[in-house]
């Protein structure tokens, strides 16, 4: 009884402190930049595919200190395009409402440049390391302003919380288990084994991994999404006009669940943007300051494109596949909603949801423990590695055992947001240190 309650205060706290502090702040620090930056993300976006499309001419063989602009594109991609793309943001309509995805979009249209700024100052104080490499992120910037060296602690304190993500663990594991019956103790001990060894051999390691697993994934997703679509082109043409008019009236849902309204599709629509996307919780920072690239400035435009391709395009896809088959307000769990709406055109899907799962949940969990092993590594220098490895061992296995996938979905959140204000607090006081000159140098 005293770990329900405990958890339903969590609760009550994750939801205040989200819709009342870490999305305001995210919309105001949006406004404010988009501003400052003559809306770069919108009027500039050609510009800025441009750049990412120069990094793939870049030869990865030419070792500079560092890794390759792409290597840490995709590392930090792995973290924002994973289980909560298909699953969490599913939770955001089946309480708010198809208007959610809408605002979805206008948290995540601001979110960018406030990913780019996070990046911005990654890049622009990160030190050099002894591994022919940088080490960077919000725990260096804030020392910039935090002459106590207590908010660079707690940052650090909350990463390292944040980068063992037990409830993306559980979920993956679920998924093998509940689907193709695999012995649960197997499944735990061979997923933490390629956790451990990745996080192991570092950023440029991931990097590696996720080039090819987010690749895979995106193109297999878009092109089952797009068969779907072709075949029925009039419940996209309905899909898209309940997102408008249910974004700004609500929505009486019918079946299981009670009617909407704007403020829960607002409310829901925001939460979610900035739980998919990792708008100002810091790990991309931490990932991204070990490119080769110097201008802080062309490497941050890479943290607009990974906005662009979580929310736009896999969470778009996610929710308009739920709504033109009809099954975003039926009675079924989130984690099955839309692997049952591709398995409605798609045979034997289902059979094959738990590798997908594994591809978006695998590349999340690489990329959060490394943000976690290196923010360790800069609370405790000599035995902060070792001491995260373990910590990681332990936690995954007493979690994927034990634990409550909703408790925890909600407790990550609340470490999230703990790391956003934070962090937003740091950007804040730099804000006249970010540039949004494409040309700059360094």
């Amino acid at each position: 009884m005293l770990s329900v309650n405990l958890f339903t205060l969590l609760d009550l706290v994750e939801d205040f402190t989200w819709n009342y502090i870490g999305v305001p702040a995210i919309i105001l620090f949006g406004v404010y930049f988009s501003c400052k930056s003559g809306w770069l993300q919108v009027l500039k976006f050609p510009e800025i595919a441009k750049i990412f499309f120069n990094f793939l001419k870049v030869n990865p063989e030419q070792k500079k200190r560092g890794i390759h602009p792409l290597q840490a594109f995709f590392a930090a991609i792995g973290g924002c395009i994973g289980v909560g793309n298909v699953i969490a943001v599913c939770t955001a309509v089946q309480i708010g409402g198809p208007g959610a995805i809408f605002w979805m979009w206008i948290t995540a249209l601001f979110g960018m440049v406030v990913k780019y700024s996070e990046i911005y100052l990654s890049v622009k104080y990160r030190v050099d390391n002894k591994d022919k490499s940088y080490d960077g992120g919000p725990m260096y910037y804030l020392k910039k302003v935090d002459s106590s060296g207590i908010l660079t602690k707690l940052f650090c304190l909350f990463m390292c919380i944040y980068g063992v993500d037990v409830y993306i663990f559980k979920v993956v594991t679920h998924s093998f288990v509940s689907n193709w019956g695999w012995n649960k103790a197997v499944v735990i001990v061979g997923l933490l084994i390629l956790v451990l060894v990745a996080g192991k051999k570092g950023i440029e390691y991931i990097g590696k991994i996720s080039s090819f697993l987010i690749p895979l994934f995106l193109v297999v997703f878009i092109g089952a999404s797009l068969w779907i679509f072709i075949h029925d082109i009039p419940g996209l043409i309905n899909a898209f006009h309940l997102i408008f008019t249910s974004a700004f009236t609500g929505h009486a849902a019918t079946g299981a669940f009670a009617g909407s309204t704007l403020l829960l599709a607002m409310s829901n629509g925001m939460k979610r943007a900035c739980y998919t996307g990792d708008i100002g919780i810091g790990y991309a920072g931490i990932i991204h300051a070990e490119s080769e690239e110097a201008s802080p400035a062309k490497q941050a435009t890479l943290g607009i494109v990974g906005i662009f391709l979580d929310t736009f395009v896999i969470c778009t896809l996610s929710v308009l596949l739920i709504i033109v088959t009809g099954l975003w307000n039926q009675p079924i769990h989130q984690e099955q909603l839309v692997s049952t709406a591709l398995s409605l055109h798609i045979p034997y899907i289902h059979y094959l949801w738990p590798f997908f799962v594994f591809l978006l949940g695998y590349s999340s969990l690489i990329a959060f423990f490394a943000a976690g092993k290196k923010s360790a590594k800069f609370l405790w220098p000599k035995n902060g590695e070792k001491g995260y490895m373990l910590y990681g061992l332990c936690s995954f296995m007493l979690f994927s055992l034990y634990g409550d996938e909703n408790n925890m979905l909600s407790f990550m959140a609340f470490i999230g947001v703990c790391l956003l204000i934070i962090n937003m607090y740091g950007i804040f006081r730099l804000r006249n240190h970010v540039s949004f000159n494409l040309k700059e140098k360094k």
